[in-house]
């Protein structure tokens, strides 16, 4: 009998040469677990995905009752809905009050596609401005302005009048120019290695912005939704985004994503063309109501503010003569180590002995990711840096 795993490798697009290949047969809480019955700890969330833990009840029981009315009906937004109204309305109320128009999609790059678009639209301007190591999406547009060229030069040409600024660098500020349509920048820098913004950096940002009539754009795809601490990460720097874009976190495990401007400069896509932008499957009602009990439980269950605790409880055990640092924003943690070298094998040992699933960054590879489920306890936070000691030691002691 074929095994699913022959099946994953023979027919199964691959994106790299040495895929995890761990089964995985249901999942709970902060735990997945193979068809042996082998409990998993998930300490990076499927990267940033289920803040509330793995089949949450509420979310398990708001995606049965929508099934019982209906699944996909129409094209995005020609017919009323309740629960993308609902769920339009219940993330404005967590927004500045200029956010009030909510542009749903089926995941974060697509969002960031309809954020660039939606800037070009309302400024008339043509130049992009992002950040070196950055990281936006794998599309086209999104990948145009993330800022790592080995991730894109297989794929030229890609989009024309992208500049890229040095993150924290105040001097860069003098590139964004009445050329610039929009800058977009993640609030928190996430597969850099978990980079913050320097203080008074992202507010120099935001009055540059302005001075030259270019639009901000905040990525909070990785950092938003109760991630660093607040419902979003802005909130923090004491400035509000022209156009907010966000995702993983929102769907409790549902693939959704949204961007989030003005009704004024939403409003852009309705003429010259009508239908500026269009989506068959974005604010999927499923998706939707899914989206809407993962916001319901983080607020409910106040995840946000108990973030910093479960940080500082990871923080004060993670000690190790061969940890160089411990950078973070809330439970958006990188743990760095001096080499990919030494990295890896810590990786591999966490998982194959310690049931621990974690991995490294895209543009920071000799950091750990610690992402886990905000619902995770003090005693799996415990169990969870007694068994990535254990690993450190084996391989770094």
């Amino acid at each position: 009998m074929v095994s699913y795993r022959q099946l994953f490798l023979k027919h199964q697009a691959q994106t790299s040469d040495f895929p995890l290949l761990l089964e995985i047969e249901r999942a709970e809480g902060v735990y997945m677990y193979t068809p042996e019955g082998r409990p998993i700890l998930d300490l990076i969330s499927g990267i940033g995905v289920s803040n509330v833990g793995h089949r949450h009840p509420r979310v398990l029981a708001a995606i049965h009752a929508q099934l019982d009315k209906y699944l996909h009906l129409m094209v995005y937004g020609e017919l009323v809905q309740a629960v993308p109204a609902q769920l339009a309305e219940a993330l404005h109320r967590t927004l500045p009050a200029h956010l009030d128009s909510v542009y749903f999609t089926n995941s974060g790059t697509e969002a960031i596609e309809g954020a660039l678009k939606l800037a070009k639209r309302h400024t008339g301007r043509t130049e992009l401005v992002s950040c070196l190591n950055a990281y936006h999406g794998s599309t086209h547009g999104a990948l145009s302005i993330t800022g790592s060229e080995s991730f894109k030069n297989s794929y030229r040409p890609l989009l024309p009048d992208v500049r890229h600024i040095r993150h924290n660098d105040f001097a860069d500020l003098a590139l964004i120019t009445e050329r610039t349509a929009a800058v977009v920048i993640e609030t928190v820098q996430g597969e850099a290695g978990v980079r913050l913004p320097t203080p008074y950096y992202l507010p120099a940002l935001r009055r540059r912005c302005r001075e030259v009539g270019a639009l901000l754009i905040l990525d909070e795809i990785q950092c938003g939704y109760g991630r660093t601490g607040t419902m979003w990460a802005f909130e923090q720097y004491g400035i509000e985004p022209d156009i907010l874009v966000c995702a993983k976190g929102m769907g409790g495990g549902m693939p959704i994503g949204a961007f989030i401007s003005s009704t004024e400069i939403m409003s852009g896509f309705k003429t010259n063309p009508i239908l500026g932008h269009c989506t068959t499957f974005g604010g999927h009602p499923v998706s939707c109501a899914a989206a809407l009990a993962t916001l319901h439980v983080m607020q409910d269950e106040n995840l946000a503010a108990g973030v910093a605790e479960k940080a500082a409880r990871f923080r004060a055990q993670l000690h190790h003569p061969a940890i160089r640092a411990v950078r973070g924003s809330g439970l958006l943690m990188a743990v760095e180590f001096d080499s990919f070298e030494v990295l890896k094998p810590i990786i591999d040992r966490a998982l194959e002995h310690e049931n621990i699933l974690t991995d490294w960054f895209l543009f920071c590879d000799n950091s750990l990711r610690l992402a886990p489920p905000l619902v995770i306890t003090d005693a799996e936070i415990d169990a969870a840096c007694a068994g990535l000691l254990r690993a450190i030691e084996f391989v770094a002691g």
